[in-house]
């Protein structure tokens, strides 16, 4: 009799959270097939191909999620609630970039792979790397990945270089400009083959969920300062990309380790803690609003 009761109180809570799964599998699924068939008109494009054409390599993106869309699994969602819950809209009054949101993903922009001189800077052949849980450390082309989010709200931080005019097509960037972005296009170009590499060899995948619950259920708790786990291993990533490029600075060991996601929407200029700083010269821009749906 024992027995049963233990098995019911198992199986009882696991079958609703199974039905879950197979609906967010499906959806995803559902979602995959209308972006993998859609037509493309030629010469016609669509609101997120005019949104590719602005983001360069460098941009940080944010993703406010819809947890119950969580299709990697169980700790893929729970890790998704508990970073809201715990890792978001810690503002304490401060100004952010945005208003309301949670916004507990994000990821960089990237050059994709270079044939010719051309590619380099156009903005179909731009790819986003971030850290997920059903594929680990993954760099997939722009368009795509924007197409396939379900998040409630994506917002966009461009990256600004020393000397650099974003959207000022009368402007001509002045030739230490353009190597500057030069540079930090190699430099990305190499992290992303680097990391993609290293999270296949390590199967990274399997431990991205855990490493989030934990990052969240350790800053609750105060715990942080004495682990060696990032708070949030998507803005952990994100961050070292920035420092590897030359973009962000590199105060400690720990300044990637303890950055949260909406870390970014906070200006380093006018905050002391909880912001990501970037070196002399470089900024983010106004936020740009990709996609914004119902907040039910």
């Amino acid at each position: 009799r024992v027995l049963g009761r233990m098995t019911a109180m198992v199986v009882v809570p696991t079958v609703p959270v199974l039905v879950w799964w197979k609906y967010a599998r499906d959806d995803r699924q559902r979602q995959f097939q209308q972006v993998s068939t859609k037509v493309r008109v030629p010469n016609v494009q669509t609101i997120d191909d005019l949104m590719v054409e602005k983001c360069q390599p460098g941009d940080v993106i944010l993703f406010d999620r819809r947890c119950e869309k969580c299709a990697a699994g169980p700790g893929a969602a729970l890790a998704c609630v508990l970073k809201k819950t715990l890792l978001c809209g810690r503002d304490d009054g401060r100004m952010r970039a945005v208003d309301g949101g949670a916004y507990d993903h994000c990821g960089i922009v990237v050059p994709g792979p270079v044939e010719n001189g051309k590619d380099k800077y156009d903005p179909s052949n731009l790819l986003f790397l971030e850290a997920t849980a059903g594929n680990g450390i993954i760099a997939r082309p722009l368009l795509t990945r924007l197409e396939m989010s379900q998040s409630r709200s994506v917002i966009l931080l461009p990256l600004m270089t020393p000397g650099e005019r974003r959207y000022d097509d009368d402007y001509e960037n002045p030739p230490r400009t353009q190597r500057m972005r030069d540079y930090i296009t190699t430099q990305l170009s190499q992290f992303t083959q680097q990391m993609t590499e290293e999270s296949a060899k390590q199967h990274y995948a399997r431990a991205h969920s855990t490493l989030s619950v934990g990052g969240a259920l350790g800053y609750g708790l105060n715990l942080y300062p004495y682990s060696s786990a990032p708070l949030s291993p998507s803005a952990w990533l994100v961050v070292e990309a920035l420092q590897n490029a030359g973009v962000a600075e590199h105060i400690s060991e720990r300044t990637a380790l303890e950055t949260k996601d909406e870390d970014f929407l906070h200006d380093f200029r006018f905050c002391e803690t909880d912001t990501v700083r970037l070196r002399p010269g470089f900024k983010f821009l106004p936020a740009v609003m990709l996609r914004e749906t119902s907040r039910s």
